[in-house]
Parts: C-alpha cells; structure tokens; sequence
C-alpha cells in the first residue's frame, strides 16, 4: 500500500496548507495593527486571544463528530500561554515582519536542538545550515540603526522556543485539534491571573478588542483546524518546510498593509535564517 502523503500534495490539501500559512501570518500582522494603533494593550490582547481562541476550537470540535475537547494537558498549556503572552508583549516594540522572522527561527532552531538532545546526528551540511541560521538570528539582533528593540527581540524569541517546546509536546497526539482545544481552556485562566498585575494599564477599543478576537478565533482557532486538516496530506518534511513560507508572507503584508519599511539588515537575515533552515531540513539527520 503506498503511501499517499509521499506523492504530491493534492490539490485540497495545497488550499488547507495555504490559507493556514496566511493565517499563521495573519497572527503577527494582527497584533502589530492592535498594539501599534494603541486600542489595546498588549496582555489584554494575549487574554482575549486565548479565551477567543478557546471558544472557537471548542465549537470546532463538538461539530465534529466523534471529538471532544478534553484532550491536553497543563503544560503544554503553559508553553501556550507563554508563547501568547510573550509574542503579545514582543510586538510592542518590534514590526511585524522582524517579530514573525525570529519567532519562526526560534521556533526551527529550539526543534532542532530537541532533536540533537535525543540522538539524533546531523550532516555537514545539516550543521552548516544551522550555524547560518543561528548567525542571520544573532546578526539581527546585533546593535544599530535598524536593530529591533533588544527586549522585544528576547521577549519573541522565548516566545518561539516556548511554541517549539509546544509542538514537541504535541507530536504524536491522537487527536492534536482536540488535544490543542483543551490546551487552550486550560490557558485561558492562566491569561486571566496574568492580566490582573496589569489591570491598571488596560485598555482596549472597539477595533482592539476585534483585532483580538480576529487573531484568537480565526487565525488562531480556525487556523490550526485547517493546518492539523492539511497535515494529513503533508510528510513532516514538507510540513517542516512549507512553515519557512510564514516570516516571508508577514514581511510582504506587513509592507502593504502596515507601511512597514524593508532594510537590508531584515533582507540580508531572512535570507541567513531561512537559507540555513532549508539546509537543515534539505538532508534527514542520521541516527
């Protein structure tokens, strides 16, 4: 019996895998809009997108037939609610497309490390690749004109090795949307006890409070349903691979929709940070 996800993609499966990368993108330049026009703040964006979130993977689950949503467990429910809290409070400082670039670097460079730490042993070219990768993230980051705010910078990165730590905890679930509808009712009292400390600088707008419950519900919720729906068609190769498309598809829609400019410290990274990413998952690591 062959096996189907080793042939080209089907078509239904390209569209799943699209519109979740233009969601997953959506999500960087969402939150950039909310916080740079001033209509929320940044921990009541991460509480209203982790209850939205919630609730719109809940339903998507109970219409399902034959899932629930008790599936998860608590931490990889705090991994989630850090890479939330920690990406909200980041694109305080940082455009868009620079926060979407190190999150998703962070992410690949923390699944990676994982991998090493279990065994696994890359190619020369595998490590060149991750060397290059590391490099183009440091020399971001390094000080200057065009160097994004070191705090918000940190604060991404974190927020990506806590997603990474969370996509490692879900490999393998037998219900992953359910399994990440549980993650997100367990997050949601998390977000609430975290929001206390800064209730007396919250605030939020009509436009705010939208862009939240946009970035949580639709983006979020309806975006992981059509990427765990796309997976199914996907090998973890391409799955691994088509996700370098995301830093990409930020950078362009945040210069279209949010006037962000393009300096050569951005282009010249990207091309360090995805380059040497596509190195690693180019060659299988030996075992």
């Amino acid at each position: 019996m062959r096996d189907h996800s080793s042939e080209t993609p089907h078509l239904a499966t390209l569209a799943f895998t699209a519109a979740a990368m233009l969601a997953f993108a959506a999500n960087s330049l969402l939150c950039r809009l909310a916080l740079a026009g001033g209509g929320i703040d940044p921990a009541s964006f991460g509480a209203i997108r982790i209850a939205s979130g919630a609730l719109a993977l809940v339903i998507i689950v109970r219409v399902r037939a034959g899932s629930g949503a008790a599936g998860g467990d608590w931490l990889s429910a705090s991994m989630l609610f850090a890479y939330v809290a920690l990406f909200s409070f980041a694109y305080v400082g940082l455009s868009a497309g620079t926060g979407a670039l190190i999150l998703f670097g962070a992410v690949q460079l923390t699944m990676f490390g994982w991998a090493m730490r279990g065994g696994e042993r890359f190619t020369p070219l595998a490590w060149c690749g991750l060397a290059l990768a590391a490099g183009g993230l440091v020399c971001l980051v390094l000080p200057g004109v065009s160097a994004p705010p070191l705090a918000g910078a940190a604060s991404m990165a974190l927020a990506g090795a806590a997603w990474g730590v969370y996509s490692l905890r879900g490999r393998g679930a037998p219900d992953p949307l359910g399994a990440t509808a549980g993650n997100f009712l367990r997050a949601a009292p998390l977000a609430l006890v975290s929001w206390l400390p800064f209730i007396d600088g919250a605030h939020a707008d009509a436009s705010g409070i939208v862009l939240a419950v946009a970035s949580g519900a639709l983006t979020s919720g309806v975006g992981y349903a059509l990427w765990y729906t796309a997976l199914r068609g996907l090998t973890a190769m391409r799955a691994a691979t088509v996700q370098l498309s995301v830093p990409l598809i930020t950078a362009v829609g945040a210069v279209a929709f949010l006037a962000e400019p393009v300096t050569w410290r951005l282009v010249l990274a990207s091309a360090a940070i995805l380059g040497g990413i596509a190195l690693v998952l180019a060659r299988r690591p030996k075992q």
